[in-house]
């Protein structure tokens, strides 16, 4: 009788601590903050990015959380405004406690966040910003997306293989551009190509259509693009008038349906645009499938790039806070390992000085009546 009243009251201590370890987990959750674009100009990328890393935290709280804690994931939209970036950031430091933040959509509130005194003084690291520009942040900044310099090398590498040497260039004249547009240049020189003309992209009318014509009539086989979505619509809706079948070549940070709205969607045949993520819709991975299983699972949304990257993103910062220890930050550490790291198909490959965790690239061309071919 007493053995069995021994057993009973371990059994009733038991009980007691897991539930008490529960609640005290649940009381306690890890907090990722993130300020992003969901109104402004590039709300559909945000929206998307946004998605993508909301279904696999939920993914996870589904399944217990990450070391017993859940994770809340709070989002302010900073409309794409570098003023409302930091008033949003300066809030989840200062009251919502945000142990992990996580960047925008561009150089403008990268720029801004990185230089505010609130984000200064929290010593973290503002990870997976989705920015276009070639700038360096140094340790601030830690990007899970390659280098603009090596998308831009790919959608080079891609156009050298199938013989086009006339190359022109269609620029936003701005000081975030102007590090790419300067990698432009030196590789067409670099790889024995001709650069046709240059087409300075402006908000007035009728100096884009004359810069637009002007460029057409020297008829490069592909314009790349150095500019965000707008300027590349404006662009693109007048340069389709005297060259519809020109390949145009942009990045992955432009906005596609924004581009869509501002040129029409017939400008966007012959259109290319470099991607930092397999097909979304492919099930050559584990990935893959997880991120296409989840997504029906958890949303109501598609399936697109941004929503798988920001799926691997959210699996990326789930894998650095396992390894946080005291005293130092999980993103510190996973930038600082040196061994690759696998997210089930999808290879992150940290190097010494680069800041950037993937190097994945492929290009994606617009088919005839629209959608992505990859």
């Amino acid at each position: 009788m007493k053995t069995l009243l021994k057993k009973c009251l371990a059994l009733s201590l038991l009980s007691t601590t897991l539930i008490s370890n529960s609640l005290q987990a649940q009381d306690n959750p890890i907090i990722v903050g993130h300020a992003i674009d969901l109104s402004g100009t590039n709300s559909s990328l945000g929206r998307d990015y946004v998605a993508g890393i909301t279904t696999y935290f939920d993914s996870i709280n589904r399944a217990g959380g990450i070391n017993g804690r859940r994770v809340k994931y709070l989002v302010r939209d900073d409309q794409g405004s570098p003023q409302q970036s930091v008033k949003a950031v300066s809030e989840l430091l200062e009251k919502d406690k945000a142990e992990y933040l996580l960047g925008g959509v561009g150089a403008g509130v990268t720029d801004a966040v990185v230089n505010s005194p609130r984000f200064a003084q929290s010593n973290m690291t503002l990870f997976a910003p989705l920015v276009g520009s070639a700038k360096n942040y140094g340790n601030r900044v830690l990007f899970w997306r390659p280098t603009p310099e090596q998308e831009m090398q790919y959608i080079f590498s891609y156009f050298d293989k199938l013989g086009i040497k006339q190359v022109g260039i269609a620029l936003q004249n701005n000081s975030i551009n102007h590090e790419m547009y300067q990698y432009v240049v030196s590789e067409v020189k670099r790889r024995n190509m001709v650069l046709s003309g240059v087409a300075k992209i402006s908000d007035t009318p009728a100096d884009m259509t004359r810069e637009a014509t002007a460029l057409a009539k020297a008829t490069p086989n592909i314009v790349i693009t150095v500019a965000d979505t707008v300027a590349t619509g404006l662009f693109l809706k007048e340069f389709r008038k005297h060259a519809p079948r020109t390949f145009v070549a942009g990045m992955s940070t432009i906005n596609l349906d924004t581009l869509a709205e501002i040129a029409g969607p017939t400008s966007l045949e012959w259109t290319v645009f470099s991607q930092v993520v397999p097909n979304p819709q492919g099930k050559k991975s584990v990935i893959q499938i997880d991120h296409s299983n989840m997504m029906k699972k958890f949303r109501d949304e598609d399936i697109s790039s941004l929503t798988f990257e920001g799926f691997m993103v959210a699996k990326t910062l789930s894998k650095a806070i396992q390894m946080s220890k005291s005293g130092r930050d999980g993103l510190q550490a996973i930038a600082s390992q040196r061994t690759p790291i696998d997210l089930g198909g999808v290879i992150l490959t940290p190097s010494e000085n680069s800041f950037h965790l993937s190097s994945y690239v492929d290009v994606a061309l617009f088919r005839k009546g629209g959608g992505l071919l990859f």
